[in-house]
């Protein structure tokens, strides 16, 4: 019995530290914003309890409700296309990383290289690459022949929101080739060598064989890039301002919460609103919440089924 408390107690030394960070960087903030979503605020003064008026305008009344939606179709926008670039160009990486080689493993390391890149790093280098006059990419396509594609990329309301996609992507993309690396190497050789000994082609041995053994490794990288495409903002902040220019294309939900909970000093807009920002702030938590129990939800049947 006494061993047992010593142990329980050893277990608790050990994760105090870590729990108490936990509980004042994440847990605090949290239900901090949970109780001002329901503050009445004019500016950043407290007026009194509110209830429900707060989501209520966010949801349900111009500009907010306008603003909302159009973030949330950029936030919707932003996961796809990073989620079909990093299941296609990632996972063939991937694939021809697990088949070995020095040439390969230093491969490897180019990829996951910018992955370790600050974001405020990656937003300001990108932006002196994209520059309309003198940035490398416009000057690289005119060395090529291909002058007439030049554009300013960042100031364009078509090219805006996917150029910086693309960004995130060659920033990101280190990150799922590893993942994916990792759950192709967990798979034994010998399935594979089986489905070829049985006339299987290569794509054949790959379809039926190890996509569907890497599926569980696919669904928690869904659900990992949906976390961080719905949490975006340092980048699209560095690279187009808390507006999400030019005139909203590239705003997200962060972006609006921002501008909604601390003003927009760059543009001359309204003081900020702290009850109107929580209630957006909460409503982005419900919405990576449930899809994230329900993207588990459904890797854990996937993983019974197998």
């Amino acid at each position: 019995m006494n061993r047992r408390r010593s142990r329980q107690r050893v277990c608790i030394m050990f994760l105090a530290p870590a729990l108490i960070v936990y509980t004042v960087f994440m847990v605090y903030p949290l239900l901090s914003s949970l109780g001002y979503s329901f503050i009445k605020w004019d500016g950043y003064i407290r007026q009194g309890f509110a209830g429900l008026d707060n989501f209520k305008k966010v949801l349900f009344e111009r500009p907010y409700s306008e603003r909302l939606l159009s973030a949330l179709r950029h936030n919707i926008f932003f996961f796809v296309v990073t989620f079909l670039i990093q299941t296609t160009f990632g996972l063939f990486v991937a694939a021809a990383l697990a088949k070995g080689g020095r040439f390969l493993r230093v491969c490897q390391t180019v990829y996951f290289a910018p992955y370790t890149l600050s974001q405020v790093v990656v937003g300001f280098l990108w932006l002196l690459l994209l520059n309309p006059t003198w940035g490398q990419v416009n000057k690289f396509l005119a060395l090529i022949g291909l002058k007439g594609l030049a554009r300013p990329w960042l100031g364009d309301m078509v090219t805006a929101l996917p150029t910086i996609i693309l960004v995130n992507a060659w920033r990101w993309l280190g990150f799922p080739i590893t993942v994916y690396l990792a759950g192709l190497q967990g798979i034994p050789l010998e399935l594979e060598e089986a489905a070829r000994v049985d006339g299987a082609t290569p794509w054949q041995a790959f379809r039926h064989v190890v996509l569907p053994l890497l599926l569980p490794t696919i669904g928690m990288m869904t659900i990992l890039t949906f976390i961080y495409d719905f949490n975006a903002f340092e980048l699209i902040f560095i690279m187009q301002g808390s507006s999400g220019s030019p005139y909203y294309s590239t705003d997200v939900l962060g972006t609006f919460f921002y501008r909604t909970a601390f003003g927009d000093a760059t543009t001359g807009g309204e003081v900020g609103q702290v009850g109107l920002g929580s209630a957006i702030a909460v409503l982005m938590f419900l919405v990576i919440c449930a899809v994230s129990i329900a993207g588990v939800w459904l890797i854990r049947r996937q993983e019974v089924e197998i």
